[in-house]
């Protein structure tokens, strides 16, 4: 069921009344022995949104910033870049599951596409399989590309659209080879170096995304996707940053947020930049504010942009409820919380 805006104030006003009634003691009743009266003290509390001669309580400013993110997300659609601390750490995981869950409930359409390196790596060392990295890419024998089919496609992706389901959310798992959600062509590294099965994403089925989520579901993506023609049965491994922002781009999402280990860009004095545009992204790169890892991130955001998305977040995942914080924090301009992280814009 879709709520609308009075209808959401509604249910965070009465929520906010009945735990100050808690909280506060708001309301205490004595009881007393047959035929003697009941006495009943009441004491003030600030449950009002606005005080006699005051400006706004937090609480009212808070929900008028909310509805106002709502009012511009309602039936727009969110893709999700899910990795890092905020799905390895159980805590961070369950909170994760509940913003998409809350997002869901509140008519925005939830896209999540996951990683899950770490969780590779393990199984490739269970089972012996030797790996390597290149340019950030890992060389993907076919060998490699089996192991991580099997940890993507199968514990981690049931784990994360369970975990939506349980938090009273609807999301499916499916694999960028089911239904050509992802068609790819081999990716050659730097100075056309082979990477093995590694796939450039040239195609994304979204049809069958568009349907799923007209019908109220959250699509959980692995990035394992599909050969094409000749290649069809081909499995390739793709860098999920690169598959998120291609997805958010071909469905011209309002936003795409890729969840990271880290604060966000930082200048050369190590302090956050909440807002950035691409131009000033390009001249961070060329003076070397931005370096190493953090240049592909901001690549795989700039190119998301210039396909049509709104606005890319990098966030810090390892924050509670990220995704809810940058989604709702920044109410109707859709610049985030300014505290969770960096947004890039047009």
């Amino acid at each position: 069921m879709k709520l609308n805006l009075t209808s959401i104030l509604f249910f965070l006003s009465l929520n906010l009344f009945f735990h100050e009634l808690e909280t506060t003691n708001a309301f205490t009743i004595t009881t007393a022995p047959r035929h003697q009266s009941v006495t009943t003290t009441t004491t003030k509390t600030s449950t009002s949104l606005f005080h006699h001669g005051e400006e706004a309580t937090p609480f009212a400013s808070n929900a008028i910033t909310i509805a106002g993110a709502i009012d511009a997300l309602q039936g727009e659609t969110v893709v999700v870049k899910y990795g890092g601390n905020a799905m390895t750490s159980p805590e961070l995981s369950k909170g994760f599951c509940e913003d998409v869950a809350a997002l869901q409930k509140l008519g925005v359409k939830v896209v999540v596409v996951h990683g899950g390196g770490p969780q590779i790596a393990t199984m490739l060392e269970r089972v012996g399989v030797e790996s390597s990295f290149e340019g950030g890419m890992r060389v993907s024998s076919p060998e490699v590309v089996d192991v991580a089919e099997m940890v993507l496609c199968g514990s981690v992706n049931k784990q994360i659209s369970s975990g939506i389901c349980s938090a009273g959310g609807v999301a499916i798992g499916i694999s960028g080879r089911d239904a050509n959600v992802l068609e790819c062509t081999k990716l050659l590294g730097k100075d056309g170096l082979d990477l093995g099965n590694v796939g450039k994403v040239e195609y994304v089925n979204t049809k069958l995304l568009h349907d799923l989520l007209e019908m109220g579901v959250t699509p959980v993506v692995s990035p394992i996707g599909t050969g094409i023609g000749e290649e069809r049965d081909v499995a390739y491994n793709c860098n999920a940053d690169v598959a998120a922002g291609r997805i958010a781009g071909e469905l011209k999402a309002a936003r795409v947020l890729f969840l990271t280990d880290i604060a966000g860009v930082l200048d050369k004095e190590m302090n956050l930049l909440k807002v950035l545009s691409i131009e000033d992204v390009d001249r961070l790169i060329e003076d070397e504010t931005i370096t190493g890892g953090m240049i592909p991130k901001v690549s795989y955001a700039t190119d998301a942009l210039k396909l049509g998305v709104q606005g890319a977040f990098i966030t810090d995942g390892r924050v509670p409820h990220a995704l809810l914080n940058e989604m709702l924090g920044g109410g109707a301009s859709g610049k985030g919380s300014g505290e969770g992280g960096t947004i890039i814009t047009n």
